[in-house]
């Protein structure tokens, strides 16, 4: 069913909240992937919101959906949706990158609940998401997988294989996202290798493909709600976003792959987020 109003009233609520606590977290940790944490927050944020199965207090529940964020640098901005849901204790992200802190910059799934992946290492992710589907069928589970991948960590040719091997197998439990904010560390995607026609490569490799705005609520659930009637093949959702999206100075500048800010940058990040939500 579509989004109602209300529905994607609270989801921008949440995507603020989440913006604001990657930027906070940003400040503690002395640093972090924020470009590439804040353009991926609205597909989190949909899906743990709404859409998935799972327990906060029950992170091991058998029958949950899995998430597998692929582009593991991201994490500075998945951690603090984890602890707004409950799974861990908000406080503990003051922590974030410190020694001795449970958070590395990729977060480890031995150590952080609700993370069902240790990623970091681009172009794991969506092989294990596929090894997490096809095993789901053989235990004859209902539970979904999904997998957030960077359109940069598409240049590794094991997202390709994988690919190939969930067309094959016809795992049509498992959705995929493409975070195409069009920038990867060394620059613009199309500049570094190029990717386009991307949807057309997944189409090639047997998937159901789809293209939609990443920062637009309606859009991310219409297509989650396509990818969960689609049978026979695996979904890619490829979501154009804004690397940095939410913060003026951050937004579609490479740059911001990785950088820290002082009391300055944090504020000026908050009032640019505010004003984008209508708070300010």
């Amino acid at each position: 069913m579509p989004l109602t109003e209300q529905e994607i009233a609270f989801l921008k609520e949440k995507a603020w909240l989440a913006r604001r606590n990657t930027i906070q977290t940003l400040m503690w940790a002395g640093g972090g992937h924020a470009g590439g944490a804040l353009s991926q927050i609205d597909i989190l944020v949909a899906l743990y919101y709404h859409y998935l199965k799972v327990d906060p207090k029950n992170p091991d529940w058998e029958d949950r959906d899995r998430v597998v964020l692929s582009k593991g640098h991201g994490g500075i901005g998945y951690a603090p949706i984890l602890a707004d849901l409950g799974y861990f204790k908000q406080e503990l992200l003051k922590e974030f990158n410190h020694t001795g802190s449970p958070f590395g910059m990729h977060l480890d799934m031995l150590k952080v609940p609700g993370v069902d992946a240790s990623t970091g290492s681009l172009g794991h992710g969506l092989p294990i998401a596929v090894g997490m589907a096809i095993g789901a069928r053989l235990k004859k589970k209902s539970w979904r997988v999904y997998c957030i991948l960077g359109d940069g960590e598409c240049h590794e040719g094991s997202i390709w294989e994988a690919a190939m091997s969930a067309a094959h197998y016809k795992v049509d439990n498992l959705t995929v996202f493409v975070d195409r904010n069009k920038h990867c560390i060394d620059g613009p995607t199309e500049t570094v290798m190029t990717l386009e026609p991307l949807k057309d490569k997944w189409l090639s490799f047997g998937w159901h493909a789809l293209i939609i705005d990443g920062h637009d609520f309606a859009q991310i659930g219409g297509a989650i709600d396509e990818a969960l009637q689609t049978t026979g093949r695996p979904t890619v959702i490829i979501a154009n976003t804004i690397k940095g999206k939410g913060v003026d100075y951050m937004e579609d500048d490479p740059a911001w792959h990785y950088g820290g800010l002082d009391s300055d940058g944090m504020e000026k990040a908050f009032q640019s987020i505010d004003r984008m939500y209508g708070k300010a």
